[in-house]
């Protein structure tokens, strides 16, 4: 009686000792050629590790030697939103970054496409008034200014005087955009007007369109300055906690609660969170934004 010996099929899916040894020489070569690149980057980040640890741990262990809570207090933010006058300064932060911004970029689109698309005489000195204006200190100007929102408008200790003034354009955000809208070739605005469009039409339909990743950019470099504004508010709202900010309200934060430093990181989690996930969110924008700016078309 005859009997077959049946093979098995060999499994081609299978590591063989060669291609781990060619996996692990290319992972090697990848850590080696972003060596840098991964240093720094764990440069950055270790600190905000140690912040959100840190904001998770009891007050006895905040501090310590320890790099991870022994229990993961996370009811520490609840009590950074329980404490009086945080969601005020919450809420305030969201009105003067978000109604700072919208209206720095709906004052400072119009006239960065005056600068880059109009021939006018003196579009050079207005550019160049613009540019000077960037240069130009803040505190150079405080005195002045305060002078005039208390003394003759009386609306010191509110945020008015600080959101206000970013209804007429930002010097910043009016030449970055301006920069980028020079990228959009003048062909485009040629035919918009072969086609009958105004100039107010070839900029809603032709050039807003186009210029996208340009408005993204200076919208979000506009909200992390407002959103991050330490000097304005202790300038203009101090002696009104019902007008602080965040940014300013968390040095009050920190003085009542200087030995529970486990809620002050939780505090300065909830501060950095919102610009983190913008920025998250909205970072393809912002680079393509900033990459294009300045690269004449």
């Amino acid at each position: 009686m005859s009997t077959t010996t049946l093979e098995r099929p060999l499994n081609t899916d299978a590591p063989t000792p060669a291609h781990r040894t060619a996996r692990r020489k290319a992972a090697l070569h990848w850590i080696g050629v972003h060596s840098l690149g991964i240093a720094a980057a764990l440069f950055f980040l270790l600190p905000f590790v140690f912040l959100f640890l840190t904001s998770l741990m009891s007050d006895a262990q905040a501090l310590t030697s320890d790099l991870v809570p022994r229990t993961w207090e996370w009811g520490n933010y609840v009590k950074v939103f329980e404490t009086p006058g945080f969601l005020t300064w919450w809420k305030n932060s969201l009105l003067y970054a978000g109604l700072g911004t919208v209206l720095t970029v709906l004052s400072s689109i119009p006239v960065a496409y005056a600068l880059a698309k109009f021939r006018f005489r003196g579009r050079n000195l207005s550019l160049l008034l613009v540019i000077s204006m960037m240069m130009l200190p803040q505190q150079v100007i405080i005195i002045p200014m305060y002078l005039f929102w208390s003394k003759q408008l009386d609306l010191t200790g509110t945020l008015w005087p600080l959101i206000i003034p970013l209804a007429f354009g930002d010097a910043f955000s009016i030449f970055l955009l301006r920069q980028f809208l020079l990228t959009i070739p003048n062909e485009y605005l040629d035919a918009a007007k072969v086609d009958g469009c105004g100039e107010f039409r070839t900029l809603i339909r032709i050039v807003l369109p186009m210029a996208k990743p340009g408005i993204a950019a200076i919208a979000l470099f506009q909200f992390f300055a407002l959103w991050n504004d330490y000097f304005g508010p202790q300038i203009y709202a101090s002696d009104n906690p019902a007008a602080w900010t965040l940014s300013y309200g968390l040095e009050s934060f920190k003085g009542a609660h200087q030995t529970n430093w486990n809620l002050t990181m939780a505090a300065t989690v909830l501060v950095m969170a919102p610009v983190i996930l913008v920025f998250f969110f909205a970072q393809k924008a912002f680079v393509e934004g900033v990459t294009l700016t300045g690269v004449k078309g």
